[in-house]
């Protein structure tokens, strides 16, 4: 089956009748972003993020080629959903008592699922287009699979990869979730987009920590996003300056992408923040239970750094911070019969003190 351009179109009119913001199609193919992939993960640029290593029987990475997964795909329909919300920026918050959350975990709903929910829906709807479901094949993801879907992002022409690896689109920015259908259909697909960062550097001059040593490249063991979340254990003290108020994620390199400082706000309900979780309170955070941890951040993606983690990350910030009036948390923190914990407090009591 060969459904022509118009068919195509009526894909993506149905993208946006599922509530999507924008939407592409693009051909499954061997992209140069792909083939660059081995060589990062060989680098160890994922750090611990195993799950990014993982391969099919041929020993190949799942990730780098999506016919070696799906012999059957032909493409890739591309779905983003802006989830901006208006609120100031991480770059323009500076109060010692408060951390920041990456903005994308604020949401009342994990993005996952709402995002997921809507990929559904317009699956089905891709099913009832052919009018015959049997005869496709159709695979759903976001944030999951052997999809890295900013690559196919970049090619069905929903935006391009910015110096600082995130997709960015012209109009929207780059505070998009991504969904992606990978089908048996051959539809036509978008031209790719243009890169439009020209000779800007703002990212990689703003990543306290040089994650981004070089336009276009990541390296994810300096990446604060991912020493916050996916670092399991101790972070090096050489980085935990450069974190400052960071306790979840990190949004620096898209405040100051100047694509975003007319970026639209969201209309959809879901992505406005829960209370509290806007600057949250560091006292609060580094000594939060665990029966509350749970309670607080239920559907979550903060539940991804664990509670030992966001405590962890709590006390960093609280060191950063220069308020010495935090020196009663740390001090109780350092006998916490957690290792981690008392010896990242510690450190904190250490660093307050100097910053005299």
């Amino acid at each position: 089956m060969n459904p022509n351009g118009k068919f195509s179109a009526l894909v993506k009119k149905a993208a946006t009748d599922c509530g999507f913001d924008l939407s592409g199609i693009a051909s499954v193919g061997e992209f140069e972003e792909l083939a660059y992939f081995p060589q990062w993960i060989a680098a160890g640029r994922a750090g611990e993020m195993k799950y990014l290593e993982s391969r099919n029987d041929a020993g190949e990475l799942r990730r780098a080629s999506l016919r070696s997964v799906f012999p059957w795909a032909q493409s890739v329909v591309v779905c983003a959903i802006n989830y901006n919300t208006a609120h100031p920026h991480s770059t323009q918050v500076n109060d010692p008592n408060r951390g920041w959350i990456s903005r994308y975990a604020w949401s009342r709903e994990d993005y996952h699922d709402s995002v997921l929910r809507r990929v559904r829906e317009l699956e089905a709807k891709l099913k009832e287009l052919v009018g015959n479901e049997t005869s496709i094949q159709t695979r759903s993801y976001v944030d999951t699979g052997p999809v890295i879907e900013r690559v196919y992002a970049k090619y069905a022409g929903v935006g391009w990869l910015g110096k600082n690896t995130c997709l960015i689109n012209q109009k929207v920015g780059s505070w998009l979730f991504l969904g992606v259908i990978v089908t048996s259909l051959e539809l036509t697909p978008d031209l790719p987009a243009a890169d439009r960062c020209g000779t800007c550097t703002r990212c990689i001059d703003a990543c306290p920590t040089q994650a981004l040593g070089s336009p276009y490249e990541l390296d994810s063991n300096k990446c604060i996003s991912y020493l916050t979340i996916e670092k399991r254990g101790t972070i090096p003290e050489e980085l935990r300056a450069g974190m400052g108020h960071q306790v979840f994620g990190c949004d620096i390199c898209q405040d100051v992408c100047p694509w975003n400082r007319k970026a639209p706000s969201t209309d959809k309900p879901e992505f406005e923040p829960r209370e509290g979780l806007v600057n949250p309170v560091l006292g609060w955070l580094a000594e939060i239970s665990e029966e509350e941890f749970r309670e607080k951040f239920r559907s979550s993606p903060v539940k991804r750094a664990k509670h030992s983690g966001i405590r962890r990350n709590a006390l960093i910030a609280i060191g950063n911070s220069g308020n010495r009036s935090h020196i009663p948390i740390v001090e109780r923190a350092s006998e916490d019969p957690d290792p981690l914990i008392s010896e990242v407090a510690i450190w904190a009591k250490r660093r307050l003190q100097e910053q005299r």
